[in-house]
């Protein structure tokens, strides 16, 4: 694998941590959440430095509904991360403190809030688009070759992943997050004595939910895509 491919690897997995700690803002404080926030924003620049290439060849060829669908997911989440920022720096106590900005705040609030649980969803469904080059890395690390038996064993982790999936859904409703999403409370709840295992383990399968979603349908479009071609 070349030195880029592993770079941009490593950046969508720390980008990845990061958002699972950003969530966690209750658990860690004001002062770390900024920089972890400031950390994802510079993350964020090298990510699509790192793919500029896909900007470069992003009106050329023909547009396949997975591509129409990976742009839109792409533009999700860049519009969330966009507000993320804006928000962020307008709210920043501590490292865009400099900037002395006071107007806005309440607006800003509002925006941040919804901005996190929507560029939480958006991002994680971005993951499940790519998730075919995680699991083929997987695969080639640990030399799996194709026979029956891993091929059965695919089928149990696809149980485990479609329970895991039925879980985040159950998880996305008890949180509340599509009240956070659009808006229909000012505040969010933060339960400061929750356990951190549980709450991670919570937020990690409802990123489970949406690979899962993402990836079974980006199956599915490209094999609407190649039986286009074949016509």
């Amino acid at each position: 694998m070349k030195a880029k491919a592993r770079l941009k690897i490593v950046i969508d997995v720390l980008m990845t941590l990061t958002l699972l700690f950003l969530m966690g803002y209750q658990f860690w404080g004001d002062v770390a959440h900024e920089w972890a926030g400031a950390g994802m924003f510079v993350l964020f620049i090298v990510h699509h430095i790192l793919n500029w290439n896909w900007y470069k060849n992003l009106l050329r060829g023909k547009q396949t509904p997975f591509r129409v669908f990976q742009l839109i997911l792409d533009l999700a989440v860049f519009a969330a991360m966009v507000c993320l920022m804006v928000s962020g720096i307008m709210l920043s106590n501590y490292v865009f403190a400099f900037l002395n900005i006071h107007g806005g705040i309440s607006l800003a609030r509002l925006l941040h809030m919804a901005s996190s649980y929507w560029g939480f969803v958006v991002m994680a469904l971005h993951l499940g688009i790519h998730w075919g080059i995680f699991t083929g890395l997987a695969r080639k690390i640990f030399r799996v070759k194709e026979s029956f038996r891993v091929r059965s064993a695919s089928a149990v982790l696809f149980l485990v992943r479609a329970a895991i999936a039925v879980y985040g859904v159950a998880v996305f409703v008890r949180r509340n997050l599509l009240t956070y999403m659009l808006v229909q409370t000012q505040f969010v709840f933060l339960d400061f004595e929750e356990s951190k295992l549980l709450f991670y383990l919570d937020y990690l399968a409802m990123m489970g939910t949406c690979i899962f979603l993402t990836h079974s349908i980006g199956r599915l479009l490209r094999n609407l895509g190649n039986r286009q071609k074949k016509k």
